[in-house]
């Protein structure tokens, strides 16, 4: 049987794929052209803030360049930044080839998270350190047999060319494709949202990768570590934008078809062909011109090709045009260039000769007219650049995303009145800033526009929309008994549904109040619930409100799972979660609801279940005088949902209830009690127990 020696370089297989990089079906539906209208505003938005627009003059940059390194920190996982610990460092092997000499070897950038690399050397006497090259690869893995050889085998020839030209080259494996096979691709494919939750993401393994790797750099004496240069292209291209921002030991850059700005990637959709690699948890709002602004007044070459999909041109120049005018306040517009090749994502030789130009002047003092020509030839085969000829196990790499960024450690014991205050108002402002920071900040009165009210089988349905947030419209249903007065009521009800409720909802009512759900009557009819909803009107002065988020019911996206996918990978580019902005909307349904006429002073209670009811809770901690919550078998910890950036770096869903509990009653229906023991806890020890009930679900759930 022929062995088959497969290389997958997967970024450049989705190019030649489709146009798009993620192919899927969406269907041109008007709630789907309203969701592509909020990628369309929000990244302009975002981009008007976020970008480097606002930096004038030099002083401008200096008075925030190092907030703005410890921002990048923070949304890479490494703020504060892990201990660097022995780096345990193993050289497993040598070869030599025409003219360099390779040493195979792993180190270790935190215990048990293993990097395997290649460093490349000339192959003579080495009289005075080098000038060093740090090459971090893209996603170019290697395999034989089921066996992982590495990306760094697929971008060996730069090695070479380096060691050629009297340079040391460490090329290192990535987390991904290399000989321990780690994850990429958490919200990409494997619906691990719980990595926004963590506030995780693999850059920043990435990046921390790269400064350990720099770190064992200056242990070698044939490295001059004043001369510290990296380059990589696609995956590679990110990873030297994160290490070339973060650390001031690199003194010359040259990135490869690595970034874009945040338009490319929302609301043109470039996103659908990247990994979790290529982005930081966007908690602070950047546009990638701020990352690029963090090498600045370094020498930066940006590298890409003209019909790049993934990083289109138009986003590259603009990018380009944006850092330039930074180095020019600075007085060193000669420290970045750009260069621009024909051709579509590949390794071209003709990036690879401008990054060797690049380095040759401004690690080496090159004559700037000299030229670089000879290329870069490929001559290794990949089991000669193997560095374990056993995996370790001890190793973490498979396990890092549940590791890389601490999860915060909210005590089991109940605080005291003291401690809790303070906790609390901490909880709160770490929400307001880390979790929900994309909420707008000038929303405006919510002003609800009657639509119609329906009077049937004595039942009154009153239908309203308002504008949560442009360009998303949200229907407002009350229900009650006909005749009844809103000054008449004793209490509204206001239901906050998901999917599978609005389709009971819809059931329940859409065949009787078809105008008021736009048409879109119900397959399923369910007589008995509206029967039983029209006797509990008849003996009670209650309201029922019903409200469905953005992306559920009338404004549900559509679309097969790849694309319903990418969507949600764009919120958090965004700096918000879908869920994030759900619990926004609530926010806004309960200021409709209170808005209404007769409305003002109703006591209101708000109910959900699953997810959507944890959305619910959170929400009721930024709305006042709310009664009551009836939450149907929430979860129980953000691993599980719903996801809002970094919430789990401060704390999981009891610690909400608890807060929540504080101010109103909250009666959670839960198939086991244990989960929210802090909550019942918490309440006892400091007088709320009035205020929590813990009931039983129902036998059919």
């Amino acid at each position: 049987m022929t062995t088959r020696l497969v290389f997958v370089c997967l970024l450049a297989s989705f190019c030649a794929q489709s146009a798009s990089p993620y192919p899927g079906k969406t269907p041109d539906t008007a709630a789907n052209r309203n969701l592509q209208r909020y990628w369309d505003l929000r990244s302009a938005e975002v981009s008007a803030s976020g970008s480097l627009d606002s930096i004038k003059t030099a002083a401008d940059w200096t008075s925030q360049q190092n907030e703005a390194r410890r921002q990048l920190r923070e949304m890479l996982g490494l703020d504060p930044l892990p201990a660097r610990t022995d780096l345990k460092q193993v050289i497993t092997g040598e070869l030599k080839g025409d003219g360099f000499r390779v040493e195979k070897l792993h180190f270790q950038s935190m215990p048990g998270l293993y990097v395997t690399a290649n460093l490349y050397l000339p192959d003579r006497k080495i009289e005075k350190p080098l000038p060093t090259i740090l090459y971090v690869c893209g996603h170019g893995g290697v395999k034989k047999d089921g066996i992982s050889f590495g990306n760094k085998t697929s971008y060996h020839h730069h090695g070479i060319w380096f060691a050629h030209h009297d340079y040391a080259c460490l090329i290192i494996d990535t987390l991904q494709l290399g000989e321990i096979e780690g994850e990429h691709h958490g919200t990409y494919n494997l619906n691990k949202w719980w990595w926004m939750a963590r506030g995780y993401t693999s850059a920043g393994v990435e990046a921390w990768n790269c400064m350990r790797a720099l770190d064992y750099l200056e242990t070698r004496p044939e490295v001059d570590a004043k001369r510290f240069g990296v380059t990589g292209r696609s995956g590679g291209g990110a990873y030297s934008w994160w290490i070339a921002a973060l650390d001031e030991r690199i003194a010359a850059a040259a990135p490869t078809a690595g970034i874009t700005t945040l338009k490319n990637h929302v609301a043109d959709g470039c996103v659908e062909g990247h990994c979790d690699c290529m982005f930081m948890v966007n908690t602070y709002r950047w546009d990638f011109d701020r990352v690029a602004a963090l090498v600045a007044p370094r020498p930066l070459l940006i590298v890409n090709t003209d019909k790049d999909p993934i990083f289109p041109i138009d986003g590259v120049f603009h990018l380009y045009q944006s850092t330039r005018r930074l180095y020019d306040l600075l007085g060193k517009e000669g420290n970045i260039g750009l260069q621009v090749a024909e051709g579509p994502h590949k390794d071209l030789q003709p990036l690879n000769t401008g990054a060797f130009h690049w380095f040759e002047r401004f690690l080496k003092g090159a004559d700037p007219m000299a030229t670089t020509d000879e290329a870069a030839k490929k001559s290794l085969q990949p089991e000669q650049l193997k560095v374990f000829a056993e995996l370790p196990a001890d190793q973490h790499n498979t396990k890092i995303d549940r590791e890389f960024v601490p999860l915060a450690k909210p005590s089991t014991e109940p605080p005291s009145q003291g401690e809790w205050s303070h906790q609390r108002d901490a909880w709160m402002q770490a929400l307001k800033d880390k979790a929900f920071r994309a909420w707008p900040t000038n929303a405006g009165a919510v002003s609800p526009r009657l639509v119609e009210t329906i009077n049937k089988d004595g039942v009154t349905m009153s239908a309203y929309d308002f504008t949560s947030q442009e360009p998303f419209q949200l229907r407002l249903f009350i229900v009650h008994r006909e005749g009844l007065k809103p000054d008449e009521l004793d209490l509204i009800a206001l239901h906050v549904l998901d999917d599978e409720g609005w389709q009971s909802f819809a059931s329940e009512y859409s065949s009787r109040f078809a105008k008021l759900f736009d048409g879109a009557v119900s397959a399923k009819s369910d007589d008995a619930a509206f029967e039983s909803e029209k006797k509990m009107f008849a003996a009670q002065k209650w309201a029922m409100g019903y409200i469905a988020p953005r992306g559920v019911g009338l404004t549900a996206w559509t679309g097969d799972a790849k694309p319903q996918t990418q969507r949600l990978r764009r919120f958090y580019l965004l700096g918000e979660t879908k869920d994030s902005t759900q619990v926004w909307d609530i926010r806004r349904a309960v200021q409709a609801v209170r808005s209404l006429a007769g409305f003002d002073k109703t006591k209101l209670w708000l109910a959900s279940g699953g997810t959507m009811a944890v959305n619910t809770l959170y929400a009721s901690l930024f709305e006042d005088n709310i009664a009551r919550l009836d939450l149907n078998a929430p979860s129980t910890s953000h691993m599980d949902g719903p996801v809002y950036l970094n919430v789990l770096r401060y704390l999981d869903i009891p610690q909400a209830a608890a807060m929540a509990a504080e101010r109103t009653k909250v009666i959670i229906y839960a198939k086991e009690k244990r989960p929210w023991d802090y909550l019942t806890k918490t309440a006892e020890k400091l007088g709320w127990s009035k205020n929590v009930q813990l009931r039983d679900l129902p036998p059919e759930q």
